[in-house]
């Protein structure tokens, strides 16, 4: 039979290395494991009890089929899915804040009820002994202020985003000691003002994107600009006013690439050097240095914006630790000057192009080069893994051995990089249930919990994913005995019972 042919390859695989066998304890005692959701992405309820519309929103009424306004609606069954999550034996939860459900018109009053939620939720997880990690923007800037300025193509944006942060931390920051400000604006600003793929789906007229409006040769640097001002003016504003009393600390968060180049030759070689200026010195390289990449300046000329010196130091050592996502490794080729590069004006500038993806369990090494990578790069800044998972069609089944095999393949990666003397403190699964992903709306699945959507009550179903986290969570050795019982038991009676 199939599943027995699968069984007995995976049985072949885990055991094939003793080196592969682990167990939590082989961790220190404080490391944490968690997972993760954004706002828009999991609460629902997108026009009830004042919330208003998002960039998020906006993008999503054309995207994929459409949103509706239910998601997983956790923001009606927070209470539920911190009972999955304390069973399941998290220690941490990553999670954002919606801005427009917190301050409606992006600035002004606060709304009362969206205070409520956050505070039962952060209250919640607390009683749990989870710890909240919380994220301020996951690409669901205000659609009123997208409206009135622009958005982040406008310095306008600086000073509400510190006063949207300001409440954060007045009102939470007694209870949340984990801050992070930006979620992935490395790829939020080439998809969202380059490419269009994602909100708020501006980007020249290409015949490959469907862009109303945008300017993809200037726009990218602009948004990329004054978002690394916000964070820095938020950053500074809780140093200065909240951290001695709250003891917590705050970062950015930027996506990650394993990258290599599509041949060794000296062209894709250098090539690869400058993809990763791009997608990650972009944003760190002003973050630790005060200043973006040599090869960027050099390349995007005039259009990239300059830091005045007061901005540089602003923004200069602005991160207490830096938060990675990452799912995968990417070959880069080298594209000669002035050949345009489908699509994108930000990878044309500096003559680069991805020619293939790996998104799946065979090279979980990748993580650890990413996260050495970083340690040469940038200094020894603790990092927290704070997205890391496996795509599977939101249609296939809940025995889900590929997201299996992926996650025991990076947390050993991430154990071997702490035997190594890597500063990594955490670790977080993408997603904590079938979310609405923002690359393929419902279609696709990063969850550990299937969420049946023809179900009225939103049923949470475990994977085989779950389980095995769990089992590792608890303690368990994971080998391939555990694999053999999770294949007899089919589900672990303590997360059958919660649902």
């Amino acid at each position: 039979m199939l599943w027995k042919a699968l069984l007995a390859a995976l049985i072949s695989l885990l055991a094939a290395s003793a080196t592969d066998t682990y167990s939590r304890d082989d961790f220190p005692p404080n490391f944490l494991f968690g997972a993760a959701t954004s706002a828009f992405q999991v609460e629902g309820a997108e026009d009830e009890d004042g919330r208003t519309p998002s960039i998020f929103d906006t993008f999503a009424q054309t995207a994929y089929g459409g949103y509706g306004n239910k998601s997983c609606d956790q923001y009606h069954k927070y209470e539920e899915d911190l009972a999955l999550m304390a069973k399941m034996g998290l220690n941490a939860y990553r999670f954002s804040i919606s801005w427009s459900r917190l301050i409606p018109d992006g600035r002004g009053p606060v709304n009362p009820k969206g205070m409520e939620y956050y505070n039962n939720l952060i209250n919640e997880l607390i009683n749990h002994d989870i710890q909240p990690h919380v994220t301020l923007h996951h690409s669901d800037l205000p659609q009123a202020l997208e409206d009135e300025y622009g958005g982040w193509l406008s310095r306008k944006v600086v000073r509400d985003f510190k006063t949207y942060a300001d409440v954060c931390f007045r009102e939470f920051g007694d209870r949340v000691k984990y801050w992070t400000t930006m979620n992935e604006p490395n790829i939020f600003v080439i998809e969202g003002y380059d490419e269009g793929f994602l909100p708020p789906q501006r980007c020249s007229p290409s015949p490959i994107n469907n862009c109303s409006k945008g300017n993809s040769t200037a726009e990218p640097y602009i948004a990329a600009h004054n978002i690394l001002l916000s964070h820095a003016a938020a950053a500074s504003l809780y140093r200065k006013k909240y951290q001695d009393k709250q003891h917590g600390i705050i970062g950015i968060n930027i996506l990650t690439f394993g990258l290599l180049p599509l041949t060794n030759t000296t062209e894709d070689l250098d090539a690869t050097e400058r993809a990763k200026d791009l997608l990650m010195g972009w944003i760190l390289n002003p973050i630790v240095f005060g200043d973006y990449p040599d090869t960027m300046k050099k390349n995007v000329g005039s259009r990239l914006p300059s830091f005045t010196k007061t901005e540089s130091n602003l923004v200069k050592g602005s991160v207490d630790f830096l938060g990675i996502n990452y799912y995968y490794t990417s070959y880069i080729k080298n594209i000669p000057q002035n050949h345009q590069v489908k699509g994108s004006s930000t990878f044309t500038d500096v003559a680069v192009e991805i020619v293939g993806t790996m998104f799946n369990a065979t090279m979980p090494g990748g993580l650890l080069k990413v996260v050495d990578l970083l340690e040469q790069s940038y200094g020894n800044l603790p990092l927290y893994i704070h997205e890391n998972g496996q795509l599977t069609p939101r249609s296939s089944s809940l025995d889900d051995w590929p997201r299996v095999k992926y996650l025991h393949g990076h947390i050993k990666a991430v154990l071997d990089g702490l035997r190594n003397g890597t500063n990594v403190k955490g670790y977080f699964v993408w997603s904590l249930l079938d979310v609405y992903e923002l690359l393929g709306g419902y279609e696709i699945s990063f969850g550990l919990y299937y969420v049946d959507l023809n179900d009225q009550n939103l049923r949470r179903q475990p994977k085989l994913s779950a389980e095995w986290y769990s089992n590792f969570l608890h303690g368990r050795t994971i080998d391939s005995t555990l694999i053999i019982e999770l294949k007899k038991n089919a589900f672990m009676p303590s997360l059958h019972n919660v649902i």
